[in-house]
């Protein structure tokens, strides 16, 4: 099956993972200054970078169907900036995958493709996609639903080693984003990690610098601009995390399931 996945982030990446490891082919798309915090883990740091590795695999950023050729041949993912997937009319995609966390349904239509599954809140299987894949923490993560929506987002993030909302980092104010510590770095409560205009950036909570923003991106204040983590795994810094291994999951479940029923 050839898969458009839109968006490049750490979770959108742990889809691409787990449907590259199970046979599909793909093709990911993403806007021209992404935001993903978890970049080391983030297909889409190939678009600042060129290319990036993930647990063995290449993405690269690329702008031609010739150059999405070459990627395949090679065994590579091809990513786009290609906000509104024009590439759908290029390529005769099996299935399309919004995997864009926008928590709202940013352009995605249950026509797109023979089979459309969508990740998370902003989406109900049967209008907008042909199933929903549950993206919230806890004993539903991974849940594929073909009627109805996921669990509407609550505005808290997950609880993970003890913490929750202490361990995302937020910008200060409106401005140019600099980071002071960079992911693998240990912090303590108090540490700053970033600035924002000159303007210091405390972390909430000690732990590891899991995810962090890439240097000189303009953010808004309370944006997400990095995120720590009290385990302190440095592996957890640089491999797919649990929850992005299980909505893959979910989504290698639900296209299967919805390619058997056609």
């Amino acid at each position: 099956m050839l898969v458009l996945i839109k968006g490049a982030g750490d979770l959108a990446t742990g889809v691409a993972v787990r449907l590259l490891h199970a046979g599909f082919r793909l093709v990911m798309t993403d806007i021209a200054q992404p935001t993903a915090v978890r970049r080391t883990v983030a297909f889409c740091q190939c678009i600042y970078d060129g290319t990036t590795q993930v647990e063995g695999i290449t993405a690269r950023h690329v702008s031609t169907t010739q150059e999405v050729e070459a990627c395949w041949e090679r065994g590579e993912v091809p990513i786009l900036v290609d906000p509104e997937a024009e590439i759908r009319k290029k390529f005769h995609f099996d299935a399309e995958v919004d995997a864009i966390l926008a928590k709202y349904n940013v352009n995605t239509r249950m026509d797109d493709a023979p089979i459309v599954v969508a990740l998370g809140p902003g989406f109900t299987a049967g209008v907008d996609c042909h199933a929903v894949v549950e993206t919230k923490r806890g004993h539903y993560l991974g849940r594929v639903i073909t009627e109805g929506s996921a669990i509407p987002n609550t505005g808290v993030p997950g609880d993970v080693g003890g913490y929750s909302k202490e361990r995302i980092i937020r910008a200060c104010r409106d401005g140019i984003f600099e980071p002071v510590a960079a992911i693998g770095d240990t912090v303590a409560k108090g540490d700053i990690v970033a600035r924002v205009d000159g303007e210091p950036v405390y972390s909430q909570m000690p732990g590891i610098v899991r995810g962090m923003l890439p240097a000189g991106l303009k953010v808004k204040r309370g944006m997400k601009s990095g995120d720590i983590d009290a385990r302190c795994e440095l592996d957890h810094c640089f491999t797919v995390s649990d929850k992005a291994r299980a909505i893959g999951g979910g989504v290698l479940e639900a296209l299967l399931m919805l390619r058997n029923k056609n």
